[in-house]
């Protein structure tokens, strides 16, 4: 995408979208971002980046956006993400996350905009019966969280056959890191993701990370995940709209490579020089042994490959992150809430 566009990214202000908005504008596009704010930060979006503070399901709102600005695409981040919140409260998710996208699509199409890039998951896939985890997988959607995804994904596929609305949907588990240069970072209200509890362990921020569960079916015990370092995610999302000028597609996102729970306090240990206090807990309902992504579709077609593959290298720039900003972007208050494994 050498040619300068302008970009509509939802949720711009959050954790990914963030990331999203600085590798656009550092290879020279425009930007408008909105964010209701609910997850996302004011101090993540550059100041003279404009940011429309509503929430997606504010059809004027989007609107007004487009017809303020030519926007050449949409990038969709915003929406709740909490699985274990979404398992107490499906009908919170199957409501707002799917009324946003469908508000979104309704209104991308109405503005004549053919381009939209959605942020999904990999949890549309529940538990696989193989891993790692490609787009040949059985969909069978983990929790509401998932579904809602799936559901958006599903409207994206009637607005392109009904609307010429083409879309690509890229489905991964778990953001990690911060940018290299420490500007942005990871700053949730609970913050639920393992990496920055255990680093929030390791600087004393937090009594402890609890493990829940250390009898799977894995070498050490405790639960795999796939962890992708934020700034290649937001390298995919912008690698993928060109290919938006001739077909929509649908890809995972992953490193191929699984670490365990007691792997990543190990390597946190070892980036932070410091102990991580731990307690065993019980297994949480729902939790799969092992989940990990494959790339090998978006890296054959389009070259995209993560450039920070060492989970060591990962934690270095959350841990600098934190550092950096004790408090996270100090709109709000540390939580003691823990959802991640």
């Amino acid at each position: 995408m050498s040619e300068r566009k302008t970009i509509l990214v939802t949720g711009g202000a959050g954790y990914v979208g963030s990331h999203a908005v600085a590798e656009l504008r550092s290879r020279g596009h425009d930007v408008v971002v909105i964010d209701n704010l609910s997850q996302g930060h004011r101090a993540a979006v550059p100041a003279e980046v404009e940011l429309v503070v509503a929430d997606l399901r504010d059809r004027a709102a989007l609107d007004s956006i487009f017809a303020r600005h030519r926007v050449d695409a949409v990038m969709h981040f915003a929406a709740r993400s909490l699985v274990g919140e979404s398992m107490r409260q499906p009908d919170l998710y199957l409501g707002e996350n799917v009324e946003a996208a469908r508000t979104l699509i309704n209104a991308t199409v109405a503005a004549g905009v053919r381009k939209l890039v959605a942020s999904s998951t990999a949890n549309l896939f529940g538990t696989p019966d193989r891993t790692p985890i490609d787009e040949e997988t059985p969909i069978d959607p983990g929790s509401p969280y998932g579904e809602s995804k799936y559901i958006m994904e599903r409207m994206l596929v009637w607005a392109e056959r009904c609307h010429g609305l083409r879309s690509a949907c890229l489905r991964y588990f778990n953001a990690a890191g911060a940018h290299v240069d420490g500007h942005l970072g990871e700053d949730h209200d609970p913050e639920t993701h393992l990496i920055p509890l255990v680093l929030d362990a390791a600087a004393g921020r937090r009594s402890h990370i609890e493990i829940f569960g250390a009898d799977y079916p894995t070498p050490d015990g405790t639960c795999i995940r796939d962890y992708v370092h934020v700034t290649d995610l937001a390298d995919a999302h912008i690698r993928v709209l060109d290919v938006l000028d001739t077909r929509s597609v649908r890809y995972n996102l992953g490193t191929g490579k699984g670490y365990s729970v007691r792997e990543v306090i190990a390597a946190a240990e070892r980036v932070t020089g410091r102990t991580v206090p731990v307690r065993m807990g019980a297994r949480r309902g729902g939790d799969p042994a092992v989940l990990v992504a494959s790339s090998a579709r978006i890296e054959t077609e389009l070259g995209w490959r993560p450039r920070f593959q060492d989970l060591e290298t990962i934690i270095a720039t959350a841990w600098a992150w934190r550092a950096r900003n004790p408090t996270g972007y100090g709109e709000t208050t540390a939580s003691t809430g823990q959802e991640a494994n």
